[in-house]
């Protein structure tokens, strides 16, 4: 069976091709005319087979303007659940008018003269995709140098737009087959003894905070965790003590994305972080005898340190996807941290709303989390509504919600795992309601969604003048739906919290 084809056609019912691509050096657009046709005829000679191919072909896969009609009218039948074969789909062509565009009756009889049937179906549908795809990167190609030799537009616009088009490309190609379910149990089955096998009961990443991992079972390859809070609650220090934690002391690759500060803020605050010298006296240089000391001790444990910083402001989804899969395969990261997630766009598309683009990134993010099979970790703005609730003297009363993500829903869909940062004092909230003890320097962690495990409340230490959270040191923090791992927590170090982080 031929595969390309090209030259004149002599029959005189023969359909003509799509309006052709602007084309480079006279070359003909990538085609499979009779494999089209192979197609088309064993989805009319083969019951239900049209399923087979549904979600590898649509109406505009074909080169042929009379193909594409003929498999729109094959697609509308499938989907009316009515027969398809000669008859139906000219009647239904007949229906629509389109009948004579295609070739007529005739026509549509010859496309089945030459197929035995749908043994090779699937196989021809794939080579008609790629045809499709290919023709759609020329066009794509085509329309950049365009847009470039216009110059009507920035450059960085033009880029942008040419990042989400290929983006849209790319995900059309990651569609996945269906596997029968024992083909993965081997898989499933080493993790499971791979895990059996950790003394620490952590089949994932480590984030150092040790009642967190027991719930989490560590952060996973593939999941997409949002960790939410309103300003100066402490999100940024708490990611900064997971960096040193994963990077800085056990060595794991780890990139960070700074969409608000420079790496140099960023350093100093790691530096405050690694060292506990406050950030106030790196700031301004009035260190003290023993802190310049601790400095030049300490700064070597940062030296080689696998951690990577990217300090990109206004940073797109699309480039986000580019620089985290090269460094992935370059650097070996293991991890991704982004600050944050509303300070992302998604530039190139056109949207109805902000909650639409929001929408796109989160759903984004977790596709890349699958992709690279690494945790995806994005910090995330609350809406202001906490601020409006009524307050009342528990310490829970302001304490974040799902619905309190900002800007969209899709974010907590997305999600597997949904974590807050709260800490009751900053709102004059002095007491924790089941112990009566202070909350004066303590901040709550919050996992309210974990779509493979338990959630509930840790209480945390925040030291705010070191940027930098450290777990509670009573037997338990664990609170809410957690009472059976309960306990009582001791004071906090109380530290400088006038520091937003």
């Amino acid at each position: 069976m031929a595969g390309s084809t090209s030259g004149k056609r002599t029959r005189k019912a023969q359909p003509e091709a799509k309006v052709a691509l602007t084309s480079f050096d006279g070359l003909v657009p990538p085609q499979a005319v009779e494999i089209e046709k192979a197609v088309l005829g064993a989805l009319m000679l083969e019951q239900d087979s049209f399923f087979e191919v549904a979600q590898l072909l649509s109406p505009s896969s074909f080169y042929v303007k009379a193909h594409e009609h003929i498999y729109e009218a094959i697609q509308t039948l499938s989907a009316q659940q009515k027969p398809v074969d000669i008859l139906t789909v000219t009647e239904e062509l007949r229906k629509e008018g389109k009948l004579e565009l295609v070739g007529g009756a005739v026509y549509i009889a010859e496309l089945t003269t030459n197929v035995a049937g749908a043994a090779n179906l699937a196989y021809h549908a794939h080579i008609v995709a790629d045809k499709s795809t290919s023709r759609e990167l020329i066009s794509f190609a085509s329309k950049v140098m365009t847009d470039a030799y216009s110059d009507n537009e920035e450059v960085d616009l033009q880029v942008q737009q040419a990042e989400a088009r290929l983006f849209e490309l790319t995900q059309q190609k990651m569609r996945n087959d269906m596997v029968r379910a024992d083909k993965i149990l081997p898989t499933v089955l080493q993790r499971i003894e791979e895990a059996a096998n950790k003394t620490d009961g952590i089949s994932g990443l480590a984030s150092g905070f040790d009642e967190i991992d027991h719930v989490t079972a560590g952060w996973q390859p593939g999941e997409l965790i949002v960790i939410g809070a309103r300003p100066a609650m402490g999100k940024t220090a708490f990611a900064l003590t997971m960096l040193k934690n994963i990077s800085i002391d056990r060595e794991i690759p780890t990139l960070f994305f700074s969409l608000e500060m420079s790496n140099e803020d960023l350093m100093n605050r790691v530096v405050s972080n690694v060292c506990e010298i406050p950030l106030h006296n790196l700031r301004t240089g009035q260190l003290q005898a023993y802190e310049w000391e601790t400095l030049a001790a300490k700064q070597v444990d940062i030296h080689d340190k696998p951690l990577y910083l990217d300090e990109t402001p206004g940073l797109s989804i699309f480039e986000l996807r580019s620089k985290a899969r090269r460094a992935v395969h370059e650097k070996g990261v293991k991890l991704i941290i982004i600050d944050y997630l509303q300070l992302m766009s998604a530039e190139g598309f056109a949207y109805g709303s902000r909650e639409q683009e929001i929408s796109l990134i989160s759903r984004s993010l977790k596709s890349l989390a699958k992709e690279l099979a690494i945790p995806i970790i994005a910090l995330a703005q609350l809406n202001r509504d906490i601020e409006k609730r009524q307050q009342s003297s528990e310490a829970n009363s302001r304490q974040p919600q799902l619905s309190d993500l900002r800007e969209s829903g899709a974010i907590e869909q997305d999600a597997d795992i949904v974590c807050f940062l709260h800490r009751p004092d900053v709102y004059g909230i002095q007491t924790f309601p089941d112990d009566n003890t202070s909350t004066k320097g303590m901040g709550v962690f919050i996992i309210a969604k974990n779509r493979n495990g338990e959630i509930g409340d840790f209480r945390l230490i925040f030291r705010g003048e070191y940027a930098k959270f450290a777990p509670a040191s009573a037997p338990s923090s664990v609170h809410g739906i957690m009472s059976m791992m309960g306990g009582s927590s001791v004071d906090a170090f109380s530290g400088d919290d006038d520091i937003p982080y």
